[in-house]
């Protein structure tokens, strides 16, 4: 069950409504910005600064430029954690001036077979159509396109009219393949997507493992991928071992995501921070 707050302008939370889902619950809130993340140990959250920008930039590409107090939104993140008591909870904040609503969930991380095995994802035709800007009016179009993902697929990537793989339903794609001397290079689209939190923190500990190339992998390109992965706050980052019909190197997770997830989770140990800390 999803409950959703209101925070009210002197911090209190008032109870807004329940729902059976996220998407339930942010198709019956205002239009606005959203991002989405989770705890840690029940309490630590990461970067949740980065998390609240996010929701400024995107209300000002979408011309409704509001302000938003970092300290003030994690005030009403832990009262929610109070009122809730999850073991771990996923949030999603969603910004539609001058009101701000907190949903909450129970939290379970995937199954850790999917780490281990990879996943399966499909292409599917669509895109945003202001890409950098995190809309709750795209949730809608991202939903009914998972209810028509095909049985066993994990998720649905977006491609464009020229063949470039973009992003997923709710995740940001990175491919590793051969540069022209044969050495492998990280690639990942990055003006036609949304500019994901988890992707910036990917980035930040890939660019200590291999060179960076913020260009889009294309659909033809997919013979020479040897790595794939997904990342999002729920996922972090989830090997790809299969698009549509095709394999990824050599079907399990290689050995740079691997690296990228284990580095990955020490930044978590590092860097999460309890929302009850001053």
């Amino acid at each position: 069950m999803v409950i959703t707050f209101r925070l009210r302008a002197d911090g209190a939370l008032e109870t807004h409504a329940q729902h059976g889902s996220m998407s339930e619950a942010s198709a019956a809130l205002p239009q606005g910005a959203y991002t989405t993340f989770r705890t840690y140990d029940g309490h630590r959250v990461l970067r949740l600064e980065q998390h609240v920008h996010r929701l400024e930039e995107s209300l000002a590409l979408m011309g409704r430029a509001a302000t938003l107090d970092v300290a003030h939104v994690r005030q009403g993140v832990a009262q929610a954690l109070r009122l809730t008591s999850y073991p771990e909870s996923r949030f999603r904040l969603t910004f539609a001036p001058p009101d701000l609503f907190i949903s909450i969930e129970p939290f379970t991380p995937y199954p850790p077979e999917l780490y281990q095995g990879g996943v399966w994802c499909v292409t599917v035709p669509l895109r945003r159509e202001n890409p950098h800007a995190k809309s709750t009016a795209f949730i809608a179009s991202a939903s009914a396109a998972y209810r028509s993902l095909p049985d066993g697929a994990h998720e649905g990537l977006m491609v464009a009219e020229d063949g470039a793989i973009l992003e997923g339903l709710s995740s940001n794609f990175f491919a590793i393949l051969p540069d022209a001397a044969g050495k492998p290079v990280l690639r990942t689209e990055e003006a036609r997507v949304l500019i994901g939190v988890t992707r910036s923190l990917v980035l930040e500990i890939a660019r200590t493992v291999l060179p960076i190339h913020t260009e889009a992998v294309h659909y033809a390109d997919l013979p020479r991928v040897r790595e794939a992965f997904i990342t999002s706050v729920s996922r972090e980052i989830l090997p790809v071992v299969k698009i549509d019909d095709r394999v990824i190197g050599d079907g399990t997770p290689g050995a740079i995501t691997r690296m990228l997830m284990a580095r990955f989770a020490e930044l978590v140990a590092r860097e999460a921070r309890s929302v009850f800390d001053p």
